[in-house]
């Protein structure tokens, strides 16, 4: 592994960390807590049944799907933006990280 697939890696979990964190706070009404609720009313019950077994998934079954899209190989590992598989959306949950390499910001990004 890389050095920078090494960061990209301990980013991508602190990054985890901090989203799971984020979920209730005042911060992640427009972040995360957004990207939660617009999926839980835009995606059909069969979607969720596919990926989750239930129609009616919770919060935190959302999380436990998102996976990384980028950055890709050759881009600044300063932004990590999650999404949900299948590109069944435009959204991300994007988590900005400052010089020291920790969490800066969760936006909810299209």
């Amino acid at each position: 592994m890389t050095q920078r697939e090494e960061i990209i890696e301990r980013r991508a979990k602190l990054a985890m960390e901090a989203i799971r964190a984020s979920v209730g706070t005042p911060e992640a009404e427009d972040g995360v807590d957004g990207f939660i609720s617009h999926h839980l009313e835009q995606l059909e019950p069969e979607w969720w049944m596919e990926h989750l077994g239930t129609s009616k998934p919770t919060p935190s079954q959302v999380l436990g799907l998102l996976t990384l899209r980028y950055p890709h190989p050759d881009d600044d590992p300063d932004v990590l933006d999650f999404t949900l598989p299948d590109d069944v959306t435009q959204y991300v949950v994007a988590v900005k990280f400052d010089e020291q390499g920790r969490v800066e910001a969760i936006d909810m990004e299209s």
